[in-house]
């Protein structure tokens, strides 16, 4: 499972997190679906929806969009695909989808230089042509698109954004309450490089970790060929060149390493959650 991989750096802040004595911590401490990794998120969907929609709107109006293709055609097809599945998914097991308030859309941006695809909260996707070689197919495109949303769904963003108030909160409490004083300006650098490297990057890390797996499971409930999901990024691999930044020093595991790890999920994925009837 995903959460085998969860480093204890990461158990020991959330649980400093969830013991802090804030009642809003403390109802705010919560398991990401179907990892069941534990996470802290203050901020509700609302809050983040109200920011992020609109984000989107104007990004759509700000961009050159490729509609009535085939490709873009393929893109809605496969994320309402994707959608349905996770909702049946959960109607059977009896469960509250996680995906009931998203207000899902996607969109094809013209841009032949970028290799990527995101989702904001609420099911807001956007593909850009550049990385449609590198899906090459449904079943390559059905992979990128699960993976990015199964980042909506574990609620990655917002266990971002609520990571980063909770640690400059604490910073300011130990500067004042603790030394007495603030930080000196290469003190603060300092913290903020360690801070990197020792924190954000690998709970990035962790994230992206999570949305593979999950994408494996959204891909296969939906009845796509999971065995894409690392050809796609052998092809990512070949396209950047060779194997890309070092992993420490990246917010994303290595190709490599993720190449290997899909393989090893990919059986079990398969066995834990066959496709369902849509």
């Amino acid at each position: 499972m995903i959460h085998s991989h969860i480093i204890s750096r990461r158990n020991f802040i959330w649980g400093l997190s969830c013991t802090c004595g804030s009642t809003i911590f403390l109802t705010s401490c919560t398991e990401v679906e179907i990892s069941g990794r534990k996470q802290i998120n203050i901020l509700s969907d609302d809050f983040l929806y109200s920011k992020t929609f609109p984000a989107y709107d104007n990004f759509k109006s700000k961009s050159n969009l490729i509609t009535g293709t085939e490709e873009y055609n393929n893109i809605v097809d496969i994320g309402f695909n994707i959608k349905d599945a996770i909702g049946v998914y959960y109607a059977n097991k009896g469960e509250k989808n996680p995906t009931d308030n998203f207000q899902w859309e996607f969109i094809l941006v013209n841009d032949d230089q970028t290799k990527n695809a995101w989702c904001m909260p609420g099911g807001k996707i956007a593909v850009y042509s550049g990385i449609l070689p590198i899906a090459k197919n449904n079943d390559g495109l059905a992979s990128i698109m699960a993976h990015e949303i199964a980042h909506a769904v574990a609620r990655h963003s917002a266990e971002r954004a609520s990571r980063a108030m909770l640690m400059d909160a604490g910073t300011y409490a130990f500067e004042r309450l603790v030394l007495g004083t603030s930080m000196t300006r290469h003190s603060r650098q300092l913290y903020g490089q360690l801070r990197q490297l020792g924190l954000e990057l690998p709970f990035n890390r962790s994230q992206e970790s999570e949305a593979d797996y999950l994408g494996l499971v959204f891909m296969s409930l939906s009845n796509y060929n999971t065995q894409e999901s690392y050809l796609v990024w052998e092809r990512m691999q070949e396209a950047m060149g060779g194997s890309g930044q070092t992993e420490f020093f990246s917010t994303h595991p290595s190709p490599k390493n993720r190449i290997k790890k899909l393989k090893e999920w990919i059986p079990q994925v398969s066995k834990q959650y066959p496709p369902v009837k849509i």
